[in-house]
């Protein structure tokens, strides 16, 4: 993907887009990181944020979120030209945290996705 459609791209996205997951748990859009190389090459991460994460246990519910964020907005966000990225990453978190930075009083979760047409397959960390 070029570095001019990422950005034109990331523009576009509106942040502070409200999203109900299949828990019923709401998140926002927070953003999309697309210049840090992930493990497996090209890597696209979508960031999400909702408070009520801090108060909620990690568990099969969070991966189905997780997975259904990868496959019905990311997948259809990422580019269908240029290189297809080997990875989707969705980070859930209960504030903004800065990418790459450590915030010991944030909830955060990470998934990693493999992307294969319109499906994410989960790929443990």
């Amino acid at each position: 993907m070029s570095t001019t459609f990422l950005a034109s791209w990331a523009a576009a996205v509106p942040a502070e887009e409200a999203i109900t997951l299949p828990s019923g748990m709401v998140v926002t859009y927070l953003d999309t990181v697309h210049t840090a190389p992930g493990p497996e090459g090209l890597t696209v991460r979508f960031r999400f944020t909702s408070p009520d994460l801090s108060t909620r246990p990690a568990d099969d519910g969070t991966l189905e979120d997780m997975t259904w964020l990868c496959e019905t907005y990311a997948l259809p966000r990422i580019a269908v030209t240029g290189p297809e990225p080997q990875q989707v990453i969705i980070t859930l978190a209960d504030r903004p945290v800065a990418f790459g930075a450590a915030d010991p009083e944030a909830t955060q979760y990470f998934e990693a996705f493999r992307p294969e047409g319109q499906t994410c397959i989960w790929e443990a960390f």
